[in-house]
């Protein structure tokens, strides 16, 4: 009887280590996937830098499919989402409206199973890239999807300014609170020593100055927002072209509004009316106010000859959306660039108050913290002063 029972114990462990290991070998098993390359290199990227002193340039994005061995997928079409962190109630960043939203969404045909944009990434943080890769060519591969993160780091030099603030603010608290550690005996119908009350009139002045300022700036923030920018005096192409066989007209969304997606379009014809596919199309978004470039896509169109996508503008300045088509290599349709553009109007939304108000208390928070330290500095020190003069 034992035998049997040993027996069956024997085999029920077989029988699982070999389910263990199918499902390990399973999930070793080379699958069809999609690698990501930047320029400038993953350690090296910054968020946008609003006052930058040198001209910053966008982030260069590269996708390329590849099969289970790892070969170059061919005849795909690309469709990416690129999502923006999610947003922290106690560490926002320069653009807060950007937080938790889509930056961009587009839909390409890739023949050679690569995918390169240009995208300007305006937050630090953990960045979301959602690749679907599906074939061209019907049951040519099967489609599959796949998720990629990209960490951009904050600026080095950001934190240099914060621990200097956080220094200044500090050594101001621990200043007052070893003037009031140290306060004297009141005098007859005082509420409190002069030393104390000088220093609280100022730390009131310093509250009411600073929430003056954000109101302000608030208020500044969303009238330049509101506003209607003056037109630039640049001439740009038309957004509609008819030129040498060629009929290419660029629409969407004239009116953006930052942290959501603006739509736009692209149709190329020929003069039958037929879609134009065998074409390259360079597409640029341009912040105008700085001449910033801060999308950049290099392709071709679908076979319906159209390009559509989807972009967040997070600036909130005039922006200007061109696009140059060009004749492909070897190909038998031949004709001079043709470019067409067209302006985007950003509206930009202040943040609401309570994300203002989040510097504002971690200022208080410093002061405070440099008080405490003040007191208790002082509060240890009067005992001994005290027994060295009983002594």
């Amino acid at each position: 009887m034992k035998k049997y029972r040993l027996f069956g114990v024997i085999s029920a462990v077989c029988i699982t280590l070999s389910i263990l290991y199918s499902f390990v070998g399973n999930s070793q098993t080379p699958t069809s996937r999609v690698l990501l390359s930047t320029n400038p290199p993953l350690e090296r990227i910054l968020p946008f830098e609003a006052e930058a002193e040198k001209p910053q340039s966008p982030v260069t994005l590269t996708l390329q499919a590849v099969d289970a061995a790892g070969k170059h997928l061919e005849n795909t079409k690309i469709s990416l989402q690129i999502l923006t962190p999610p947003r922290n109630p106690w560490l926002t960043t320069d653009f807060p409206l950007v937080e938790g939203t889509k930056l961009l969404e587009i839909d390409a045909n890739a023949p050679d199973g690569k995918l390169e944009i240009q995208q300007m990434l305006p937050i630090r943080g953990k960045y979301q890239l959602l690749v679907n890769v599906s074939p061209l060519v019907a049951n040519a591969f099967a489609p599959y999807q796949q998720s990629l993160n990209l960490n951009v780091h904050e600026n080095p030099t950001k934190y240099k300014y914060f621990v200097i603030i956080a220094a200044i603010l500090l050594s101001l608290g621990l200043l007052g609170g070893w003037v009031i550690g140290g306060q004297g005996e009141l005098q007859q119908g005082e509420i409190a020593p002069q030393s104390v009350r000088l220093l609280l009139s100022a730390l009131t002045v310093v509250a009411i100055v600073t929430l003056l300022v954000i109101n302000i700036s608030a208020e500044v923030a969303e009238a330049h927002g509101s506003e209607h920018h003056p037109s630039s005096t640049e001439v740009i192409a038309p957004s509609s072209q008819k030129s040498q066989g060629l009929e290419i007209s660029l629409d969407g969304d004239k009116n953006a509004t930052v942290g959501k997606l603006a739509n736009l379009a692209l149709q190329l014809k020929d003069t039958a009316g037929q879609p134009i596919t065998d074409v390259a199309l360079q597409v640029k978004a341009i912040a105008t106010e700085h001449n910033l470039t801060v999308f950049d896509y290099k392709g071709i169109p679908d076979e319906q000859g159209k390009l559509t996508w989807q972009e967040q503008f997070f600036d909130g300045s005039p922006h200007k959306i061109e696009v140059e088509a060009t004749p492909l290599p070897g190909s038998n349709r031949q004709f001079a660039p043709v470019k067409v553009a067209q302006e985007v109007e950003v509206e930009a939304i202040a943040p609401p108050i309570y994300i203002r108000l989040i510097g504002l208390f971690y200022f208080t928070a410093f002061v405070g913290i440099g008080m405490a330290i003040g007191l208790l500095i002082q509060h240890r020190r009067t005992p001994r002063e005290i027994s060295n003069t009983n002594a």
